[in-house]
């Protein structure tokens, strides 16, 4: 098998604690923020980022081994209430190992640093290699959940809730054989199901797709690899890369569909068309976008200072009935972080929303919206050495049409040396509002809004 590293990261400055990366050093609280234009009065929650953030003096040996860092911003009745931020208080956080209570599996210790959701009025941070990590409302660490001692692997940092249903759909990735197995858990936090997926191999999966009746297992190009220093995985030239199709219930049968080398972090959305087709789609990178990628991550000499290599909009259409995969290249922007109405998760939808990065044509960072309709890509730049992060899509209640609702995304602005939280109209990407926060907020990686409706 060939696969391939990054090279040696030296004594080089690190991409990811410079700039729009460079990590706080504290964790403070303001109230009564400034707030520039009008928030819609019906936005009440709280917006939740999370990312690495390293403590004083720690310096990771990659990106994502800095320990997680939540940001949040409290909305309600039109007012920006306040802003918090706070390490999630793992045993990573102290250099501590980590152990289950019962004593039954040791865990590597994560710095629950990747997302933060909502299921059944528990608010979770993920990073894949462990347990997620309760928090509370305010941004307290509760500790490991562990869904009632039914959860004895590790949990995606990626699960999908079912707009119809209610249910939390995950994974754990394992090195060892079986690589992959699938969990549901109900609307009120039960796992129901628990199956290892069959014939999935040691590839990277940090994401997956969800329609209406299978789950879509992204098995590609990004095979295990213990020796690299970053993330544990390198490209491989001679691994088949896959997408497999699985019924959501029934039998754990995968039917696998080979396609073009390249890797999916991130899936965008994944439906059944109206002929019997599953579609994908996503941020697709080819080795060299992936390897200057690695290099960020590592702060190995060739980064491009941001962690995308040229990552761009692609579509896959798997025909059951022929077995093949078709792929082809919606939008040349470089792209990351994709986001959609997530009352379409698993439907077919006509929009989707990513951050941009500079590159396709593009010289700076920007908020893009892609219309599966007509083909057009409409773009929002935020100005000179202004970064946004993922742009989270919230529906608005009263609203009929797909693009109803309003995109929320931190900005990083290193010339100001400040951030703003920005609320965006989703029908045409006009900023409507922008909370100004009390510090400059890395730039960093998934977030979520949690409606106080979801906390009860």
């Amino acid at each position: 098998m060939s696969v391939t590293t990054a090279a040696s990261v030296g004594n080089a400055p690190k991409p990811y604690l410079q700039a729009h990366f460079a990590p706080v050093v504290d964790e403070i609280s303001a109230t009564s923020l400034t707030v520039q234009g009008s928030l819609p009065s019906e936005l009440d929650g709280r917006y939740f980022r999370n990312s690495h953030n390293p403590l004083p003096g720690v310096v990771p040996s990659n990106w994502f081994a800095g320990s997680g860092m939540i940001h949040g911003i409290r909305l309600r009745g039109g007012q920006a209430e306040w802003y918090r931020n706070s390490w999630v208080r793992t045993p990573a956080l102290d250099g501590a190992p980590y152990r289950r209570a019962d004593g039954s599996t040791d865990l590597t210790a994560s710095v629950a640093g990747t997302n933060i959701i909502e299921h059944a009025g528990r608010i979770l941070a993920l990073q894949e290699q462990n347990l997620p990590f309760e928090m509370t409302p305010e941004l307290a660490t509760v500790g490991p959940y562990d869904f009632g001692g039914t959860l004895r692997t590790s949990m995606t940092a990626h699960p999908k809730e079912d707009p119809v249903t209610g249910e939390l759909h995950f994974f754990s990735w394992s090195p060892y054989p079986p690589h992959v197995t699938y969990y549901v858990a109900d609307s009120s936090g039960e796992i129901v199901r628990a199956v290892p997926v069959p014939a999935a191999g040691p590839t990277l999966q940090h994401d997956f797709g969800l329609t209406t009746n299978y789950v879509v297992w992204l098995d590609m190009s990004l095979v295990f690899d213990h020796t690299n220093p970053g993330l544990p995985f390198g490209w491989s030239d001679s691994y088949v890369p896959r997408l497999g199709v699985m019924p959501r219930t029934g039998p754990a049968e995968v039917r696998w569909f080979e396609v073009e080398a390249g890797a999916l972090l991130h899936v965008g959305n994944a439906y059944e068309d109206g002929d019997g087709n599953i579609v994908v789609e996503g941020p697709r990178y080819d080795r060299s976008a992936w390897e200057v990628t690695d290099k960020f991550t590592l702060g190995a000499p060739g980064h491009l200072g941001t962690p995308n290599g040229g990552a761009v909009q692609t579509r896959w259409v798997l025909n059951p009935g022929t077995g093949k995969a078709g792929e082809a290249v919606v939008d040349d922007l470089v792209t990351e972080f994709p986001t959609i109405n997530e009352d379409y998760l698993g439907r077919a939808n006509q929009f989707s929303y990513a951050m941009a990065f500079p590159g396709g044509g593009l010289d700076e960072y920007a908020v893009v919206k892609m219309d599966a309709g007509s083909g057009r890509t409409t773009v929002a730049r935020m100005g000179d050495r202004r970064m946004p992060g993922e742009a989270v899509f919230v529906p608005a209640q009263d609203g009929t049409r797909e693009d109803d609702g309003w995109l929320l995304t931190l900005v990083s602005d290193t010339l100001a040396d400040a951030s703003q939280l920005l609320v965006i109209d989703a029908s045409n990407l006009n900023t409507i509002a922008a909370v100004e926060l009390p510090r400059r907020v890395p730039s960093g990686i998934h977030g979520n809004w949690i409606p106080d409706s979801d906390l009860g």
